[in-house]
């Protein structure tokens, strides 16, 4: 299993079919900010549905095609990070994430990418992680500008959210630019 102490306390780890209620009371938490950003909320809209997203993130995971880890504070569930999908053939995976709003502003989202683009370059042995924020977010955008990914292009009116479409910035990082950063 994928773990990692990120900072004093904060663990991030792999969501699991028993974290479904903790999940769903946090997405519902955090609902209004979520439904400016993330399209999937239409996806965890009750528990059993959540158990069911949370189940097709375990079977990604088995198929080794990436994961969704929970950040746990006091082993408390207060965010989520995740390897999108991995491209083995094209050597390349995407990083996804939100944390609750309490939680904002600590840097846990930042450490724990470093964490994920360690293990995606040295243990997985890919060339490119890209991270796609909607141009609107600057919280979300703020992350990989912190970490140097270079903003490598726009797609426009790629993401429908809920009520609108949104435009999408592409943030790519290299393997050697990583190598380098580091």
């Amino acid at each position: 299993m994928f773990a990692a102490e990120i900072s004093d306390g904060i663990k991030i780890g792999i969501i699991e079919e028993r974290h479904t209620e903790e999940f769903f009371a946090l997405v519902q938490r955090n609902y209004e900010r979520l439904f400016a950003w993330c399209p999937w909320l239409n996806e965890v809209a009750t528990v059993e549905m959540t158990r069911e997203f949370i189940r097709g993130k375990l079977a990604r995971f088995a198929d080794g095609n990436g994961f969704t880890a929970g950040f746990f504070g006091s082993r408390k569930l207060i965010g989520v990070i995740a390897l999108e999908y991995i491209d083995h053939a094209n050597r390349t995976t995407e990083i996804g994430y939100w944390l609750d709003a309490e939680a904002e502003g600590r840097g846990l989202i930042t450490k724990a990418c470093r964490v994920l683009l360690e293990y995606a370059f040295h243990e997985l042995k890919l060339n490119r992680v890209q991270i796609r924020c909607a141009s609107g977010n600057a919280r979300s955008r703020a992350i990989p500008e912190k970490l140097d990914f270079v903003q490598e292009g726009i797609v426009r009116q790629c993401e429908r959210l809920h009520d609108r479409v949104v435009d999408l910035i592409i943030y790519g990082m290299l393997a050697d630019e990583w190598n380098s950063a580091i």
